[in-house]
């Protein structure tokens, strides 16, 4: 992530990667010296460090998403 990235938070509800936890998650809010991330299509919440998320790239964007979508589905049957 760039300096300038690392100064401006990403909008709430952005879909970032979390570099450890090997991830796509929904940006929330910044807690402390952590971001909130919480799993695509909703769920339980995680802390990620601010230096350690970028912005998803269009494959994770699209895998995340259809994830979520399985998981809405299989929920509804």
């Amino acid at each position: 992530m760039t300096q300038q990235a690392q100064e401006r938070p990403p909008e709430r509800e952005a879909l970032v990667y979390d570099q450890v936890a090997h991830k796509v998650g929904e940006y929330q809010d910044k807690t402390g010296p952590h971001a909130m991330l919480r799993p695509v299509g909703g769920g339980r919440e995680w802390q990620a460090e601010p230096g350690q998320i970028r912005p998803t790239t269009p494959a994770e964007r699209l895998s995340a998403e259809v994830k979520a979508a399985d998981d809405r589905a299989g929920r509804t049957l």
